[in-house]
């Protein structure tokens, strides 16, 4: 499978591109692309979709965010034609935004001012732990949502004629002034409900409960949102469902920290160990390892396991698991270990001693309080 290409090298605009360019850009090359333009060429029909594609993530702010936080990996598959997104339904109904209504096919076949109606979004937390986050993980969730009641049945509104659109006249300085716009009555669709059983509401849906399986990547991070496409609300008269958004909550590790693809485990050792040397056994992400306590460890000493952290999140590479040594003071002595600890605190080895870099400090900190 292909990479995808870059949302913004698609539309040929910079990353700080506004709105208004996002629209105009995607404009030019939905009109140079466009199907009944360019019938039976297939590159063409490709690269129509690719703008969609593109068009449909940089126009929507919550999606644009995530994309320029995570790539194409944030989307989880949302926004594409290869995971099970839009298709040419859901790209046309998108031109009443972009063509101002009444843009269609070049030879009318795709015309029609009415529009297919796309569903809400809905959106779940799901916790993860910090061993699923490292290895990836499919979770199933209960989602409680609108479907589409069976039985209802459908009629022309009567308020456009099922055109998805009405025209007004407005008068201006410049005279009177003719604008469409979207039907009030029916949303845009051209229809309205004839027919509904009893527990749908007024746009001929219910709630009902439903299982979806999720495949979260491996490395994602606490806050970050995944989009999974078609699986929100049911869109009214068989409509485009909206997306089902996914905002991941991590669950504090026991020992390890995370500070982004980087882990953190903090080792406390007795003092003859830091003396005298010593292999440590640690805790890792996917078990355990041992460590050699070299003699003579210093309080504060940091040791790097390097590919023991987590993987990032585009897979290019995993980050590392820094073990921190602290030397344990134990509050509590018996007689014995007192008088053995006396002797060596009189002992020459056991006295602290300043190499020539601490004098200069010190020397510094005397100099700048005369």
């Amino acid at each position: 499978m292909s990479q995808k290409r870059d949302y913004y090298e698609i539309l040929g605009i910079s990353k700080n591109a506004n709105e208004a360019e996002i629209k105009k850009a995607y404009r030019k090359l939905a009109l140079q692309h466009h199907p009944d333009k360019n019938p039976g060429d297939a590159s063409a029909e490709e690269k129509f979709k690719e703008a969609a594609e593109a068009y449909e993530v940089l126009s929507d702010a919550n999606k644009r965010s995530r994309y320029d936080q995570f790539g194409h990996a944030g989307m989880n598959g949302g926004g594409g034609f290869g995971g099970g997104g839009m298709n040419m339904d859901d790209i046309f109904s998108q031109f009443g935004d972009v063509f101002g209504g009444g843009f269609g096919g070049f030879g009318g076949s795709r015309g029609g001012g009415s529009r297919v109606v796309k569903g809400t979004n809905l959106r779940v937390k799901m916790k993860l732990t910090l061993e699923e986050i490292a290895e990836g993980v499919k979770k199933k969730i209960k989602v409680n949502k609108l479907v589409n009641a069976e039985g209802v049945t459908t009629k022309t509104c009567s308020t456009c004629n099922g055109a998805g659109r009405v025209t007004r006249m407005a008068q201006t300085f410049l005279g009177n002034m003719q604008t469409q716009a979207t039907c009030p009555t029916c949303q845009g669709s051209g229809k309205v409900i004839d027919y509904k059983p009893a527990d749908a509401d007024a746009n001929g849906l219910k709630r009902k409960e439903e299982v979806i399986e999720i495949d979260i990547p491996a490395g994602v991070e606490e806050g970050m949102q995944l989009s999974v496409t078609g699986k929100g609300n049911a869109g009214p008269f068989n409509g485009i469902p909206g997306d089902l958004i996914v905002v991941i909550e991590e669950i504090q590790h026991d020992t390890l920290r995370r500070e982004g693809d980087n882990l953190h485990y903090e080792a406390f050792i007795n003092f003859a160990d830091a003396v005298l040397g010593e292999s440590i056994e640690i805790p890792t992400i996917s078990g355990k390892a041992k460590i050699k306590v070299e003699p003579g460890t210093q309080s504060g000493k940091m040791l790097r396991l390097k590919g023991k952290g987590l993987p990032q999140l585009q897979g290019y590479g995993t980050g590392d698991l820094f073990v921190h040594i602290n030397i344990w003071t134990p509050t509590k002595v018996s007689k014995e270990e007192k008088e053995v600890l006396e002797k060596l605190q009189k002992s020459e080895n056991f006295t602290p001693k300043l190499d020539g870099s601490e004098k200069g400090f010190f020397q510094r900190v005397k100099d700048m309080f005369q």
